[in-house]
């Protein structure tokens, strides 16, 4: 008879490893939006507040927030990011408000706006340039805190930065650069998020957001780093998508609330299990040519995945990556069940999800690289600078001639 040490070694072990990062808390749904004074007084009574260029201080919702701070008895301060942010935006920011003893951080608007936040909430205690801490730029490591509280509050629905842990910095044009500032401390206290919030967004910009979540989503998958738990969000995070988006230059959401959880689903599989080739382009072309993120990754999102596709069945065609393409398109595309289904099914559908994907490339009119300013003579710098984090967990890796392969298709 065996003995209870020798039952439990002989069970085989199915389930692999995996980690999971920290999260902020989170607070989902319509209405969420009513909780967030009393958020901020939690934590202080005079909140700097980081938005975008116009979206949101010109809807009602700004109005609102600025009559319930009053009566809340907050103090606020406003700053206005256009664009992505760049060190001297961030720094700027930072030394006018050094010393006037703002407790909390509120980040409300786009991913740029979240991003300069988390990076502003981490510098304002130590009054440092954020240089000194961008990966491959400064010292990350030497970053010690502290941060002070941040929520962060997206009106679109595309990066998933409210529920990461980087801030990412861009440096435009030539000898540009997009790096991330990254510590456990940036992390959001709380990641509020209400789908009402997304109602005067831009359409075009609801368009390029989503192409942002839907890549994150599947890269998350496929990445090498993908664990049993990031691959349950990342399914429930596609099946969202495809209930909330429209692929429509003019009209590209069908559910705001669908696709609000899809791109928050997005931020936790991207923090947990990386990204891929596209973001590894993405990173590149927003710095050197001022792309705006979810068009640079729209706009290579089809070419990338095709190239991953090929690259696989003919070096690896028993990779799970290829299974899960096949899934995705079942899912995306709303074709019959979206199980993993029979391996003779699914051999032949990966493909399938780049003609997809070209579909929408086309049906959306998502630029090319030419129309974006990118020339053949860029090839080179854009293909030494997208060796990043993203590029290495894509599901294979890819020569500096296959990356140039990628370009020239978009061109």
């Amino acid at each position: 008879m065996l003995n209870h040490e020798q039952i439990h070694t002989s069970k085989t072990l199915t389930v692999a490893p995996f980690q999971v990062a920290a999260l902020p808390r989170i607070v989902f749904g319509r209405g969420a939006f009513d909780d967030l004074v009393p958020a901020i007084a939690g934590y202080g009574r005079e909140v700097l507040i980081i938005t975008g260029g116009q979206s949101f201080p010109g809807s009602r919702h700004w109005s609102e927030l600025q009559q319930r701070l009053q009566q809340a008895g907050i103090v606020w301060h406003l700053e206005r990011i256009s664009g992505e942010p760049s060190p001297e935006q961030v720094d700027a920011v930072v030394q006018r408000h050094g010393g006037r003893g703002i407790e909390v951080v509120l980040g409300i608007g786009g991913g740029s706006a979240l991003d300069a936040g988390k990076a502003v909430a981490g510098l304002l205690p130590c009054q440092r340039p954020v240089r000194d801490f961008l990966e491959g730029v400064g010292e990350p490591a030497d970053y010690q805190g502290p941060s002070l509280p941040f929520i962060a509050v997206p009106t679109t629905a595309g990066t998933g930065s409210e529920l990461t842990r980087n801030a990412v910095i861009t440096q435009a044009g030539e000898g540009g650069f997009k790096k991330s500032f990254r510590h456990d401390r940036l992390l959001p206290r709380l990641a509020l998020i209400d789908p009402v919030l997304l109602e005067t967004c831009p359409a075009r910009v609801m368009l390029a957001n989503a192409l942002d979540a839907v890549t994150q989503l599947v890269e998350s998958w496929v990445s090498t780093r993908a664990s049993v738990l990031t691959d349950a969000l990342a399914i429930d995070g596609l099946r969202a998508f495809a209930r909330g988006f429209r692929p429509d230059l003019e009209d590209p959401v069908r559910d705001y609330s669908q696709l609000a959880y899809a791109a928050m689903i997005s931020g936790i599989c991207l923090t947990q299990a990386g990204l891929g080739s596209v973001h590894g382009f993405a990173s590149p072309l927003g710095a050197f040519f001022s792309i705006p993120h979810g068009m640079a990754c729209g706009t290579m999102l089809a070419a990338c995945t095709e190239m991953n596709i090929r690259l696989l069945e003919a070096r690896s065609p028993g990779h799970p990556a290829l299974r899960k393409y096949a899934q995705a398109w079942r899912i995306l595309s709303g074709a019959g069940s979206d199980s993993t289904g029979s391996a003779d099914a699914l051999a032949a559908e990966p493909m399938y999800l780049a003609s997809l994907f070209h579909e929408w490339t086309s049906v959306c009119r998502v630029p090319r690289l030419s129309e974006l300013g990118v020339r053949v003579t860029d090839f080179p710098r854009i293909v030494a600078a997208s060796g990043g984090n993203s590029m290495k967990t894509n599901p294979l890796v890819l020569d500096a001639g296959e990356l140039e392969t990628l370009l020239r298709q978009r061109l």
